[in-house]
C-alpha cells in the first residue's frame, strides 16, 4: 500500500515520517511492543550504516523490505541461541562454562553465523568442522564425502568471506 506522504529527502525525515508506522507493523508480526521497538531501531540503524540513503518513491515498501531482513535475522539469532542453550544443557555441570563465557561464546557464534551467511551449507560445514571441531582436511573430506581439493577450496572460500567481511 503506498504511503500517504511524499518520500522524505533524508534519513531523519524517513524516521520522523515512518518510525511509528514501522513499529506498529513489526508489533503485529512479533506480538511484543518491546521487541518491535528494538527491531524498528535496528532497521533504521541499518539505513544509517548504509553508504547512502536511496531516493525512495515508496518509503514504506522500502522499510518493509529492510525490516523483513532484520526480522529474519532476529528469528535466526533466536534459533541459534536456542540450539546453543540446548547443547549447554547436555553438558555436565562440572564442564559447563560460566555465564560470562557463555555470553562471549554466544556472541562469537552469532558473529560467525553473520560472517558465513550466504555461503553454501557444505562450505559452512567444512569451515565449522575445521575451526570448531578441529578436524583436519582428510577427516573433513571423509565425513563430507568430498575430495581433499574441494575441502581446501571450501575452507579458502569461507576464510576469504570472513576476512573481507571484517
Amino acid at each position: 500500500m503506498p504511503s500517504a506522504q511524499p518520500a522524505p529527502a533524508s534519513l531523519e525525515g524517513l524516521y520522523s515520517a515512518h518510525h511509528n508506522w514501522l513499529t506498529g507493523w513489526l508489533r503485529q508480526r512479533l506480538g511484543c511492543p518491546h521487541s518491535a521497538a528494538d527491531l524498528a531501531q535496528d532497521t533504521f540503524m541499518r539505513l544509517l550504516q548504509a553508504r547512502e540513503t536511496p531516493t525512495l518513491n515508496e518509503p514504506r515498501a522500502f522499510l518493509t523490505t529492510v525490516a523483513k531482513r532484520v526480522l529474519f535475522n532476529h528469528y535466526r539469532r533466536q534459533d541459534l541461541e536456542r540450539a546453543y542453550y540446548q547443547a549447554l544443557a547436555q553438558l555436565p555441570e562440572a564442564v559447563a562454562p560460566c555465564e560470562e563465557h557463555r555470553a562471549i561464546i554466544l556472541e562469537t557464534l552469532i558473529e560467525l553465523d553473520r560472517l558465513l551467511d550466504g555461503l553454501p551449507v557444505v562450505v559452512k560445514r567444512a569451515f565449522l568442522m575445521a575451526q570448531v571441531d578441529g578436524l583436519g582436511y582428510a577427516d573433513i573430506a571423509r565425513q563430507l564425502g568430498i575430495s581433499l581439493a574441494t575441502v581446501k577450496r571450501h575452507l579458502n572460500k569461507a576464510a576469504m568471506r570472513c576476512y573481507f567481511a571484517l
